[in-house]
């Protein structure tokens, strides 16, 4: 005779196969299988985790790596793994650990350079650090933010005096390949009044993640620094988690009552990784190839920048936007000026001749300076502005000679002024001009 006992799990086996046939399993699942992998997708089968949890990958050979869910289709997720994928074959374990990415934040990580994942990559030992908070972000309440009333001083005078920046200003550097926007960011992350630095470089050269904190930042300004470095190279999601956690920790110091410069290279490489993911999980493109979920996605990146609440701390963030072929007018640079407050546009021209930083004035804006600045440095702005818009609709005239002197008063002023606003515009990347001294040399410029 079977014990009750027996005869109750005897029954309960016997009814496995049909209750799991009608989606009421007897209990949850813990462990599932990798059954399949196309392009840096993995598909798993077996489990259930929630979008942005985290699962970990068992090869048969033990090997162990870490993959986020970012998808799912009736019982099967899609991961994307964080690292290499070598060694992978149907039917590794995916055991889902049932936590989203943490950002490790505190005052130990000035100073260091670390990869996506937050660990350090300069060789100096392990991180001191005490907190953990979410790589993702919380959200702020628009109308308890800080309003932008004070102006930053980030040492470049033709920034200063003309696109003057707001303390927890988001602004895009808008550039094609080669016009010198590190070495933009160099000067800002060394010359900006700020307390902290968060530096990201997202997506770029291997090579220029050491020459920017060797040559650019350099041993003075790494002191206030963090650096974040997720090269082309590495994964997708990798790339996205370096943006991401530049991000979180440019949020920590902000909420420690800092105010913190975050310079992002780049927003567009961010945009470009997101692609990748959402294009593997089969999400239809829509604008140029890019799936609609990036436009999403761009906002809320940029928005977790800023003021915080009254009595906080402030980020005030640059982020560098490619111009594929120079065309301003791409998706991401379109998408990416709705959602800034403003933009300084880096000419090719200006570059080539030799004119730097360079700055196309013309093409750049800051939409908060109106609100930061007296009405008298406002208008000699204008007046700047106007005198070299005013030359540069006629340059051709001018050059072959077919402007006669006398024609135009402003033309002649707009002449006369020429070559004293391009040598105001250039600097060394080596220099730093303040605030009050760009006022008072825009003032004695327009004045003579």
């Amino acid at each position: 005779m079977i014990p009750n006992a027996d005869r109750s799990e005897l029954w309960l086996a016997r009814l496995r196969p049909y209750r799991q046939r009608l989606h009421e399993p007897l209990e949850m699942v813990v462990e599932g299988k990798l059954s399949r992998m196309v392009g840096l997708t993995l598909e798993a089968e077996g489990c259930r985790a929630a979008i942005g949890s985290l699962c970990q990958v068992i090869t048969k050979s033990g090997k162990t790596m870490t993959a986020e869910v970012v998808g799912f289709s009736g019982a099967h997720l899609y991961l994307m793994p964080t690292g290499d994928t070598h060694g992978l074959e149907p039917g590794c374990r995916v055991i889902p650990m049932g936590k989203n990415s943490l950002a490790r934040v505190g005052f130990g990580l000035l100073g260091r350079v670390l990869d996506g994942s937050g660990n350090p990559l300069d060789n100096k030992g392990p991180l001191d650090t005490d907190a953990k908070i979410s790589l993702a972000g919380t959200p702020i309440n628009p109308l308890t933010r800080k309003p932008i009333r004070e102006a930053l001083d980030v040492g470049v005078r033709a920034i200063n005096a003309v696109l003057s920046v707001g303390r927890g200003q988001r602004m895009g550097l808008f550039a094609g390949t080669g016009v010198g926007k590190s070495v933009l960011l160099g000067m800002m992350t060394k010359f900006t009044n700020a307390d902290v630095v968060v530096v990201g470089l997202i997506g770029e050269r291997g090579r220029e993640v050491n020459e920017f904190v060797l040559k650019i930042l350099g041993e003075e300004g790494l002191r206030r620094a963090v650096v974040v470095a997720s090269p082309a190279d590495d994964s997708p999601l990798m790339r996205m988690h370096g943006a991401m956690l530049a991000t979180s920790i440019a949020e920590y110091f902000r909420d420690q009552g800092l105010d913190v410069l975050l310079l992002m290279d780049s927003l567009t490489r961010y945009a470009q990784a997101y692609r990748e993911i959402a294009l593997a999980i089969n999400e239809p493109p829509a604008t140029k190839g890019y799936p609609p979920s990036v436009f999403a996605k761009l906002p809320q990146l940029v928005e977790r920048a800023g003021n915080g609440d009254e009595g906080g701390g402030s980020i005030t963030a640059f982020y560098t936007v490619l111009a594929e072929g120079d065309d301003t007018n791409d998706p991401i640079s379109d998408a990416a000026r709705g959602v800034l407050d403003g933009h300084v546009v880096l000419s090719r021209s200006l570059a080539e001749s030799g004119h730097y930083p360079a700055i196309d004035i013309e093409a750049s804006i800051s939409r908060v300076m109106p609100d930061i600045v007296e009405a008298e440095h406002m208008q000699m702005a204008r007046d700047l502005r106007r005198l070299y818009s005013i030359y540069q609709q006629n340059k051709d005239l001018i050059s072959v000679g077919a402007y006669r002197a006398g024609s135009d008063p402003r033309i002649d002023r707009a002449v006369a002024k020429n070559p004293a606003i391009m040598d105001f515009l250039q600097q060394s990347m080596d220099e730093s001009v303040d605030l009050s001294r760009s006022i008072s040399e825009l003032a004695q410029l327009l004045a003579s």
